[in-house]
C-alpha cells in the first residue's frame, strides 16, 4: 500500500505542468523599451524551462490593463476555457491588470475554471491567506499610479 502511495506521488510530480503566456505593454514607449514585449517573452520562456513547464499558447498585447476589455484577453480567456493549460504566467501583476477590482473577478473566474495565474517576478500562492495582502498591493500601485497620472493630465502638469 506504502509503494502504490509513493508511485502515484511521484507520478503526479512527473507530469509536466503547461502554460499559456501572457505579454503586454501599453505605450509605444514600453513595446521599444525595458518591458518590451520580447524581454517579457524571454524572462517567461526561460522561466518555463527551469521548472520544466510546456508553454501551450502565447498571447500578446499592446492594450492598456484598466480593464480586461482587450483583444487579445477575450482571445485568450476562451482558450481557457477549453482547458489547454494549468498555468496562465505573466512577468508582473501590473501585466494582469491595473484595475483591482476587476482584477479580483478576473481572478475569481479563472480559479473556476481551473487556471493558476502567476507573476514570475512577483510570485504568490494564493491558497496562503497572508499572500492576499501581497497580491493587493501589486494590483493597487499600478492603478494608483495611473490614477496620478491621470490627476497630474487634468491639471496640467
Amino acid at each position: 500500500m506504502a509503494n502504490t502511495c509513493r508511485c502515484i506521488i511521484i507520478a503526479r510530480n512527473l507530469i509536466m505542468k503547461t502554460a499559456i503566456l501572457y505579454l503586454r505593454v501599453s505605450t509605444d514607449e514600453q513595446a521599444l523599451s525595458g518591458y518590451s514585449l520580447k524581454v517579457q517573452q524571454e524572462m517567461l520562456t526561460n522561466y518555463c524551462k527551469l521548472h520544466d513547464i510546456s508553454i501551450t499558447k502565447i498571447f500578446t498585447e499592446d492594450h492598456s490593463a484598466k480593464t480586461f476589455k482587450r483583444p487579445e484577453w477575450n482571445k485568450l480567456l476562451l482558450y481557457l476555457q477549453k482547458r489547454k493549460a494549468d498555468l496562465l504566467l505573466f512577468t508582473k501583476w501590473d501585466r494582469f491588470s491595473r484595475n483591482t477590482g476587476d482584477a479580483y473577478q478576473m481572478l475569481a473566474k479563472l480559479k473556476r475554471i481551473g487556471i493558476i495565474p502567476q507573476a514570475i517576478e512577483q510570485p504568490l500562492n494564493l491558497n496562503v491567506p497572508e499572500n492576499k495582502l501581497m497580491l493587493a498591493l501589486y494590483l493597487a500601485v499600478p492603478e494608483i499610479e495611473n490614477d496620478r497620472r491621470s490627476l497630474n493630465t487634468q491639471m496640467g502638469i
